[in-house]
């Protein structure tokens, strides 16, 4: 898949839900690799918040990012209609603190995203792919999560709110899955007891039943019912059937969890990155869905790490092996710090190194806690580099490898007797003057236990 942007400037405009003020709001197309970012315009400087999970400041009722003074609520309907669109990267003006809640749902900024058009770039998007399955309870709020592989994205939202007119309630969501007409749509709910308390706290003050669901338990006398529906200027208001007071009852049997589904999508648009992978909330809500943006965010920053590791089967014949690599090299017992070459290009290449306890360093160098050496890391790293830089010339046998320089080694690990090591070298510059300047990583498995960056040059041996 390819990065998206949209390609025409589009506006937007309405209430925010709890400040009630009048905010505008520009979708403006991006570069590939920006993502996707709030700027407000309405503060000097006009500073640009990423819609990141690591940037959100609050979960309190609706989610919330920050960036300095500067902070965007409510932006978890807007992300969900870019992420289900397909929208990777777009700079979004907002002239307020929070964006408008409009009819309660994602379907409006899904109109207006596909009224801009969609423009696709050269440039690949990067995909979180869940390899391996992951399961834990939120500690903040109790709820249960579940990831698991998965050929495409899939998310499933079950809800249990105590509640005999709720009932308990699921929504899935996956590749097949008409987002415009089965998710988009479904609207923010809330209990009339929750609305209450809301008011009493200067909230919701752009709420209404035009732009959400209100669940009444238990009927209260018609005058306490005036009283909270006066606060948004509703008049005559009656409890429906199925305990609602919005007229025309609900979109969806299952329209609340639903609404879980499409604010789980736009929360999990945090990790900036296309997902492949199932994931299963039980009673979601923001605080859990962030805390899992978040989990998912460092996943993909591992695996980012982990991507350039070399992949090692010793059941594969070797490019060269010992005896091969010992006509390449002048290194002889107990020096010939590398068994095999399993990789060669002509600016990388690989090597192996199979640690055992026969190594004649391992007799005086902590003899009761054997270690090897870092400077023998370093020398097995150099070795594996210069078959890479004595494969650009024609007769190898009559050349050379020195050291030159080693900058910035670090080691991160012991590497042991039983470690296979796996060296990989690649060139930083082409070699010019003989001059060969490379940067090396040590793996085992999929730990890195060493890395440098080192210069040498090959040499023409005397006749």
């Amino acid at each position: 898949m390819n990065q998206r942007t949209i390609k025409n400037v589009v506006h937007l405009r309405g209430k925010g839900l709890h400040t009630g003020a009048e905010v505008n709001v520009e979708i403006h197309p991006a570069a590939p690799n920006s993502g996707i970012k709030f700027k407000r315009v309405d503060i000097e400087g006009q500073p640009e918040i990423p819609a990141d999970a690591s940037y959100v400041g609050s979960t309190l009722r609706n989610t919330t990012i920050q960036r300095g003074d500067a902070a965007v609520s409510t932006i978890e309907h807007l992300l969900s209609a870019m992420f289900a669109c397909g929208i990777d990267n777009a700079m979004i003006h907002i002239d307020g603190p929070e964006v408008p809640i409009i009819d309660g749902s994602a379907l409006p900024f899904v109109n207006a995203i596909k009224e801009a058009g969609i423009d696709e770039s050269d440039e690949e998007c990067e995909i979180l792919v869940v390899r391996d399955p992951l399961h834990y309870i939120d500690p903040d709020t109790g709820s249960e999560v579940s990831v698991f592989p998965a050929d495409t994205f899939e998310l499933t939202a079950l809800i249990d709110f105590n509640s005999e007119l709720l009932g308990l309630q699921y929504a899935n969501y996956n590749s097949y899955t008409d987002y415009d007409n089965e998710v988009a749509s479904s609207r923010t709910f809330v209990f009339l007891h929750e609305l209450d308390q809301l008011i009493q706290h200067n909230l919701v003050k752009g709420g209404g039943l035009d732009n959400a669901v209100v669940f009444v338990e238990e009927i209260p006398a018609q005058e306490e019912l005036d009283r909270i529906m006066d606060s948004f200027g509703e008049k005559d208001i009656k409890v429906e059937p199925g305990g609602i007071l919005n007229k025309g009852g609900l979109k969806f049997e299952n329209e609340p969890a639903r609404h879980k589904l499409l604010d789980m999508i736009g929360d999990l648009a945090l990790v900036g990155k296309r997902i492949q992978g199932r994931v299963i909330v039980t009673k979601p809500g923001h605080t859990t869905n962030v805390n899992l943006a978040k989990r998912l965010k460092q996943l993909f920053r591992e695996q980012k790490k982990l991507k350039g590791i070399p992949k090692y089967d010793p059941t594969q014949k070797p490019l060269y092996d010992v005896v091969d690599i010992a006509k390449k090299l002048p290194h002889r017992y107990p020096f010939l710090l590398v068994d095999k070459i399993i990789s060669l290009t002509d600016k990388e290449v690989v090597g192996v190194k199979n640690v055992t306890f026969n190594e004649g360093y391992f007799q005086g160098h902590f003899p009761n806690n054997p270690v090897m050496p870092g400077v023998l890391q370093i020398e097995a790293m150099a070795q594996t580099g210069g078959i890479l830089a004595l494969n650009t010339v024609p007769d190898p046998e009559n050349w050379d490898t020195y050291f030159l320089k080693i900058d910035k080694a670090k080691f991160k690990r012991k590497v042991v007797p039983g470690d296979s090591v796996i060296f990989k070298l690649e060139l930083l510059k082409p070699i010019r003057r003989g001059i060969v300047n490379m940067q090396a990583s040590a793996y085992v498995g999929e730990t890195m236990v060493s890395e440098a960056e080192l210069t040498a040059q090959i040499v023409r041996r005397p006749v």
